[in-house]
């Protein structure tokens, strides 16, 4: 199969080649800088510099390659730059799905997170509608995804791939990374002062963990699915265990809860779904999974 991998040197696009490759696929990552497209060739994929945000060249490049699916791994994550990135959720979206289409592409396999859902108690399934909140910054996050998400489903076959926290190599919970650095101390890191041991749930997934799922959905139903491991936890148990892993200081607990503690509180997501398609987590669990990262 021909696939067309945008966001192919992030931190799943570097595992997602090379399983595409192993798998016998035949791929071209593209990249805006030279170095990317260096790293893309060295894994053994084509490589073509394309920027999602220009429409005439990535229908361009798109096109040239002419892929049986496009995977849309973009993500503007390097600056925790919200409002970058929600651009390039709803623009470079439609950029991307404009450029499949003109290619002839039915199938695309799109990046979305599985914590904009509408608040409620235990984890989601993927039958939840999306959160309606008005409140802002969270309502421009939720409003990006709708709006990925609505245009990802344009094309025949679109699978959703509604992803937990990433963590493991070139994300920010692995060592050195933004939420490392913030929770040693680092005074210019961007979460310092963020990060609270408190009852909101989250849902984590490892790196390689998303990459093999990207690769078993070439082959899903269209439709979203939450890629997530198997233990959905509040901030006050995985936080200080990230922080033993790091072998950096946890934060102090919070003793308080906060008004907005209760079935209303962020609750992560199932993976049964994805579960029942024959994938499943080989880091079933943040739990050994933090520690692991020290040996990815």
């Amino acid at each position: 199969m021909r696939v067309f991998v945008t966001g192919a040197t992030g931190a799943i696009g570097r595992p997602l080649v090379g399983r595409l490759l192993a798998a016998g696929h035949e791929v071209t990552g593209a990249s805006r800088s030279p170095a990317g497209l260096d790293r893309i060739r060295e894994q053994g994929a084509a490589a073509v510099r394309a920027d999602a945000l220009d429409p005439d060249d990535l229908r361009r490049v798109v096109v040239e390659a002419s892929p049986d699916v496009v995977i849309h791994q973009m993500t503007d994550l390097g600056a925790a730059d919200g409002a970058a990135n929600g651009t390039l959720r709803r623009v470079g979206t439609r950029h991307l799905v404009d450029a499949a289409r003109a290619a002839g592409v039915r199938r695309i396999v799109a990046q979305s997170i599985s914590w904009a859902y509408r608040p409620g108690d235990g984890p989601a399934d993927e039958t939840v509608p999306l959160d309606p909140t008005s409140q802002q910054p969270r309502a421009g996050m939720v409003d990006a995804v709708r709006a990925l998400e609505e245009t990802a489903a344009e094309l025949p076959e679109a699978v959703v791939l509604r992803y937990g926290l990433f963590y493991g190599p070139g994300t920010w919970y692995a060592p050195g990374g933004a939420i490392a650095r913030a929770l040693a101390g680092d005074p210019e890191a961007r979460f310092l002062g963020s990060l609270r041991p408190d009852s909101a749930v989250s849902s984590f997934v490892h790196v390689d963990d998303a990459a093999r799922a990207a690769v078993a959905a070439l082959a899903w139903p269209p439709g979203p699915v939450n890629v997530v491991d198997d233990e959905p936890a509040a901030a006050a148990d995985w936080l200080p265990a990230l922080a033993r892993a790091l072998d950096v200081p946890a934060p102090e607990p919070v003793r308080a809860p906060r008004p907005t503690d209760g079935p209303d509180w962020p609750r992560g997501a199932s993976n049964a779904l994805a579960r029942g398609r024959g994938w499943a987590p080989e880091r079933p669990s943040w739990r050994t999974g933090f520690a692991t990262q020290l040996d990815d």
